[in-house]
């Protein structure tokens, strides 16, 4: 499977997020990514449901929706109305966490599980069979621009090990701290999507970042 690419809207510029998206629209990127923060969860608050829904109008990739908040269950249909292709949940805030999951897929949507950089992956031998993708917080969820943990490495192998058997196609996303620096080492790891957020909107050239995401060995063979 080749690798994807999610840029994180949570870095773009709010004054020109349109331009933003057309700019991703335009790249060779996969997916957008949507960072849904509630400030109990996370300290910080981002994107309600109007902000997606204007986003859906102008994007034409897949909006991923990473929910870092709690009781998601209560918001899963408004945000598949909202635009949502994918919607992950924290393990951290799911008490039902099997419930939740289906309820996502019968929505049509893919169903991710999200997990914070403490939370071993041995906590998902459960459920792992059953979601589309697990996502690992290579970072402490509710702030761009943190340092990466390099213990997320391990994790990823981990998943990847664990998943082997059961379900081979899983999506395996690393959000936090990833640049051209950290992506081959994380591909070879086992991950095959891959959330930039700073790294892509910080840049200068935006585009060109998320294609040396796309294509990390080019940049190791120059």
């Amino acid at each position: 499977m080749n690798h994807l690419i999610s840029p994180s809207i949570l870095a773009a510029d709010f004054g020109n997020l349109q331009r933003d998206i057309e700019l991703i629209n335009n790249s060779e990127a996969d997916w957008i990514h949507v960072d849904v923060m509630d400030g109990e969860f996370v300290p910080n608050i981002s994107f309600g449901f109007p902000v997606i829904t204007a986003v859906k109008k102008h994007a034409q990739k897949p909006l991923d929706v990473h929910l870092m908040i709690v009781e998601p269950e209560r918001y899963l249909k408004a945000f598949k109305d909202a635009g949502a292709a994918g919607i992950t949940v924290h393990y951290e805030t799911c008490p039902h966490l099997h419930r939740t999951v289906q309820v996502i897929k019968e929505l049509g949507c893919r169903a991710g599980v999200a997990i914070n950089p403490h939370t071993p992956v041995s906590a998902l031998e459960d459920i792992i069979a059953d979601v589309d993708m697990v996502l690992v917080m290579s970072v402490n969820p509710g702030f761009g621009g943190q340092h990466f943990i390099e213990n997320t490495y391990k994790k990823i192998k981990q998943l990847k090990a664990l998943s082997q058997t059961v379900n081979p196609d899983l999506f395996i996303e690393i959000d936090g701290g990833v640049d051209s620096n950290n992506a081959q080492k994380l591909i070879d790891a086992g991950a095959n999507v891959l959330v930039a957020g700073s790294a892509v909107f910080s840049s200068a050239n935006p585009a060109a970042v998320i294609s040396t995401l796309k294509h990390p060995k080019k940049l190791q063979s120059l």
